[in-house]
């Protein structure tokens, strides 16, 4: 399991010490790609008509300022993460939609504070990496969405694969040990923590390899989208 000197996952230092070039890295890194792949989630997650839907792991909000956008007046929009160093920016983007359209809380991926059968579309961006590669606690964040999603609803996840092709693959994994670790690292000052997500990025499961981690956890039906060759995909499971 990857850990930093100290012994700790980075990404808990860097999504709680938020580096003030945090979303303007996540453009540099994607070569601008990423907010494109968020706009497609957002879709993906409206597409059953939710009563409620949840930003699992918002971060500062990026996936949820698409969803606000194109989500109908009435549908209750939720955003959950860890940090409050995260959600204080997400709170600043969001206002735009004016006062409590979006409720934003602050809460444990594994522990929710949400009853049963409560969304009918959970999304995450980015996130599922962190709460399932190398984590002892993937089950436990796989079931704690199974949970709060209704029967028939969507869990729709953006996040880096496996390019099917090697030479691809082999070019992808070069840009995030040679690229992403060491300018994330630079201009964010968090050097172990974009060494940490390059890492994480160059082992993260294939498409078929998510999919199957979703059906053993007991979703019902997976459907895999690959973007930009294979390096990024949209996955939705439906309960």
């Amino acid at each position: 399991m990857y850990r930093d000197e100290k012994g700790y996952r980075p990404t808990q230092q860097i999504f709680t010490e938020v580096p003030p070039r945090y979303d303007i890295l996540n453009r540099i890194l994607t070569l601008n790609q990423d907010e494109g792949w968020r706009k497609k989630t957002a879709i993906r997650v409206l597409e059953n008509k939710p009563l409620r839907v949840l930003d699992l792991c918002c971060g500062t909000a990026d996936l949820m300022m698409h969803i606000a956008r194109k989500a109908e007046p009435s549908t209750e929009l939720y955003g959950l993460d860890f940090s409050h160093t995260m959600l204080e920016r997400a709170m600043e983007k969001v206002a735009v939609f004016g006062k409590d359209r979006v409720k934003l809380i602050q809460g444990d991926a594994g522990n929710m504070p949400f009853s049963d059968n409560y969304f009918d579309s959970v999304g995450i961006s980015f996130g599922f990496r962190n709460l399932t590669f190398e984590n002892p606690d993937a089950q436990l964040h796989i079931s704690e969405v199974l949970r709060v999603l209704k029967p028939g609803g969507r869990f729709v996840i953006v996040e880096t694969s496996q390019p099917e092709n090697k030479l691809i693959r082999n070019g992808y994994h070069f840009y995030q040990k040679y690229i992403t670790a060491p300018i994330g690292g630079i201009l964010s000052g968090n050097r172990p923590a974009y060494d940490y997500l390059a890492y994480s990025a160059n082992h993260y499961y294939s498409i078929p390899e998510i999919s199957k981690l979703l059906k053993d956890a007991g979703f019902s039906k997976v459907t895999g989208i690959p973007l930009m060759l294979g390096a990024t995909a949209i996955v939705i499971a439906e309960k």
